[in-house]
């Protein structure tokens, strides 16, 4: 059983469905037995960080997700709440990867919205995915580049685009909304 992260943070149900059209049970839970109790655990999210951060903070979660031990995929600003710190609301992060989130300079392209190209390693998330795959970005903040990065994108300036530490895993793009390449990376997830 797969379990989605429930935290006011929206996409919730688009991921859930992606999930359940591969085939895997799942359930959207902020039950902390349930969660514990998953074989693997999505932290997706779209909305403001601090907003975000302070609820987890309410219901205890921010302490809890960072000791889960199964496999953890967050998606978006879930990666980005999984960082030490990110600009955007000047909010502290689960500290799980240990890069700051910034905001893209000011230009009259942000946010990054739409495809681009993915070069990614050899990390297990992207296995039968081809280089520098095609994948759906829609964000305004970035995780910079550091030793934890799986895959490295380039808008504005190159970031992380996905971030791996022992059973956690991140992407900044949306595995759900990315075609036959995201289906792949989520059955890739939901198969470690």
């Amino acid at each position: 059983m797969t379990a989605i992260v429930k935290y006011n943070a929206g996409n919730t149900q688009s991921v859930e469905s992606a999930v359940k059209r591969l085939g895997f049970e799942c359930i959207v839970t902020a039950d902390k037995d349930i969660l514990l109790a998953a074989n693997n655990v999505i932290f997706p999210g779209v909305g403001h960080a601090a907003t975000a951060m302070a609820h987890l903070k309410a219901t205890g979660l921010d302490t809890f997700l960072p000791q889960l031990t199964q496999p953890v995929l967050g998606i978006c600003l879930g990666l980005q709440l999984m960082c030490r710190f990110t600009e955007e609301g000047s909010t502290p992060g689960l500290g799980i990867f240990d890069v700051d989130v910034k905001r893209f300079p000011p230009t009259d392209i942000v946010p990054h919205m739409g495809w681009n190209n993915t070069g990614h390693n050899s990390c297990g998330l992207f296995n039968s995915i081809a280089p520098n795959e095609h994948f759906y970005f829609v964000h305004s903040y970035y995780a910079g580049l550091c030793a934890e990065a799986a895959a490295q994108c380039n808008y504005i300036l190159p970031y992380s685009a996905a971030l791996q530490k022992d059973n956690f895993y991140a992407v900044q793009f949306h595995p759900e909304k990315s075609g036959a390449a995201g289906e792949q990376l989520l059955k890739n997830f939901l198969s470690l």
